[in-house]
């Protein structure tokens, strides 16, 4: 093979013996997570909140962010649930630049996927600790799970991840709610058939053994957007693409019909400035039919410190070096915005 094989990584439970989470990170995480099932089960009204870093590039910035969001969901604790977004593995359109925290501790320094590991852990494991809160990942390498599978309160599997029959199969067998993008394409069909495999019992291998999942109910839909051939961004969050997604909710006869709006990504053209307007509108629609009220449960929002974003050594503080991100003003003020219209 044309590799080097440099060294062999510690396995996951090498990594939660040396860094095992204590008996009140554990409690705080099932609490939050069955009402995170709650949610998507209908037994809760609570609107979702996936609301973050696109990066959590720099540990200090992204928990100084964290830490802002406590008393913020204090306020809004009748009607919503936030579920921070800490996202350590980037996936990369042409496989250059920042992929995350797990291959570079250090934005500015080497690949080290070993300390990228420890560093990814360590991130989970303080943000909880000093927030009480669970928190979102994408999932970009579906054998990475293991490392967080005892912390994380939610997973994404991506829009490159989607068509992927090991990143379905794993959701098939998490224990938290997993959502699963449209492709880059638009194609639905392409989403549902991934949340119809990932709701069902499978047997295949993971990280070398042979494992049989037992299905996730909870996995559902996320509308990020589609670019067509041209480039174009389309959007998917309109009133008439929520009554469509229903529509095929009810044909494919799946689990816990659920769906998360992804406000930033095609659906804001890449304009992170219109995911307040974007999310205005998705709420109108849930005040307009009770089929869209029933079926979007919440909306990912990507937010950081500073508004917009930076290229690697830049060193502004708070600032994404991924895609750009609203503001923290702004972001509290949408916040509000939202508990006040639900």
């Amino acid at each position: 093979m044309n590799m080097e094989f440099e060294k062999k990584l510690t396995i996951p439970a090498e990594v939660k013996e040396q860094f095992p989470i204590t008996a009140k990170i554990s409690e705080i995480v099932e609490e939050k997570r069955a009402q995170l099932k709650a949610i998507f089960e209908g037994r809760s009204d609570k609107f979702l909140l996936l609301i973050g870093p696109c990066s959590a590039d720099n540990e200090e910035a992204v928990l100084d962010y964290m830490t802002r969001l406590v008393p913020v969901q204090e306020k809004v604790k009748d009607k919503i649930m936030i579920v921070p977004r800490i996202y350590t593995g980037k996936p990369r359109t042409t496989g250059q630049g920042y992929k995350g925290i797990l291959h570079q501790p250090d934005p500015s320094g080497k690949t080290d996927m070993y300390k990228g590991i420890l560093a990814m852990r360590h991130l989970h494991m303080q943000a909880v600790k000093e927030t009480d809160f669970i928190f979102a990942d994408e999932m970009l390498y579906s054998e990475n799970h293991k490392y967080l599978d005892d912390i994380l309160g939610y997973v994404a599997v991506g829009a490159r991840s989607v068509e992927d029959q090991q990143h379905r199969l794993t959701a098939s067998g998490l224990e938290i709610p997993c959502g699963m993008k449209n492709p880059t394409s638009g194609d639905i069909s392409v989403m549902l058939n991934a949340i119809l495999a990932a709701q069902h019992k499978h047997t295949f291998i993971y990280r070398g053994w042979e494992v049989h999942s037992q299905g996730n109910p909870w996995a559902h839909a996320i509308l990020r957007g589609s670019t067509n051939k041209h480039g174009n961004h389309l959007q998917n969050y309109h009133y008439e693409d929520l009554i469509l997604l229903c529509d095929f909710y009810d044909e494919w006869n799946l689990q816990n019909q659920a769906a998360i709006i992804d406000t930033n990504h095609s659906n804001s053209n890449k304009n992170p400035f219109e995911q307040p307007r974007i999310a205005m509108e998705v709420l109108n629609s849930r005040a307009h039919s009770d089929r869209v009220k029933k079926l979007v449960k919440g909306l990912m929002i990507e937010s950081y410190i500073e508004d917009g974003n930076q290229k690697p050594g830049e060193n502004c503080y708070g600032k994404s070096i991924t895609d750009a991100c609203l503001g923290w003003e702004k972001s509290e003020k949408l916040i509000y915005d939202i508990a006040d219209k639900l």
